[in-house]
């Protein structure tokens, strides 16, 4: 890549932050950033290999910042972990040898009608309270992560939004904990790409990197934000994520 504008350089930072900052509140910064390192003539599979390392950044930023605010149980959630790890493991090996038209033509459907089963309900009070541990929970936890990882390794957009609109509506989190959940699972999905496209050299370390550092700072404002704020915040926020991520999907596939 050649040497990079300061203006361009500056722009990109900014862009991160502001992907990192949506990412820690409703999932969804990707769709900033790919098309932003794309736009500066990087060939897609470098872009998107860039984009894993700047967004493990920011998803291990958001997941630590709910982890220390105690709203995320690594315990609780070790079926979950190990699954997203197999399943994003699986997805980015296959990555290169299978047709994924039909999943981006779907995605917008599936978006949207996963967002119409939380929305219209009071999903869950305001406390931050865990499902009971039963044989079923465990066998709901291997089949998200298996899926949500195994789609992150294949495609990737709206990862963090799925996690959180399907843990809402598996096990009745509020959208506090269901976010939590999401960063944290996110992250395991993005370092197992990230591995993957480092192995096989798809990666611009140095506008990585730098672009990392931006979605770090914008996913612990975004973070602390939402804890702060909690639903009311964070609710508007992942609506209208959802909503333009559902459209930019919708466009890209079927238009």
């Amino acid at each position: 890549m050649e040497f990079l504008e300061p203006s361009t350089l500056l722009i990109l930072g900014l862009v991160a932050f502001i992907a990192g900052f949506i990412d820690a509140v409703a999932g969804g910064g990707g769709m900033l950033t790919v098309p932003a390192l794309l736009s500066i003539g990087l060939p897609p599979h470098i872009a998107l290999g860039t984009n894993k390392l700047a967004a493990t950044f920011a998803s291990s930023t958001a997941a630590l910042t709910y982890f220390k605010k105690k709203l995320f149980d690594p315990n609780f959630w070790k079926a979950s972990f190990i699954a997203t790890l197999f399943g994003a493991t699986f997805g980015t090996l296959l990555v290169n040898y299978i047709s994924t038209e039909w999943l981006e033509k779907g995605l917008p459907l599936i978006i949207l009608a996963a967002l119409y089963t939380i929305w219209p309900k009071s999903v869950t009070s305001e406390q931050n309270q865990l499902p009971e541990k039963t044989p079923t929970l465990k066998k709901q936890q291997i089949i998200q992560g298996l899926t949500l990882g195994f789609y992150d390794g294949v495609a990737g957009p709206g990862t963090g939004a799925f996690w959180t609109v399907s843990s809402m509506a598996m096990y009745r989190l509020n959208i506090l904990l269901a976010s939590g959940l999401a960063k944290a699972m996110n992250f395991t999905s993005n370092i197992t790409s990230l591995i993957t496209f480092a192995f096989l050299g798809h990666i611009n370390w140095a506008l990585g990197l730098t672009m990392g550092v931006c979605l770090m700072v914008g996913a612990f404002i975004g973070a602390h934000s939402a804890i702060r704020f909690g639903s009311k915040f964070i609710r508007p926020v992942f609506v209208t994520v959802v909503c333009i991520l559902a459209a930019k999907l919708a466009l890209d596939a079927w238009f």
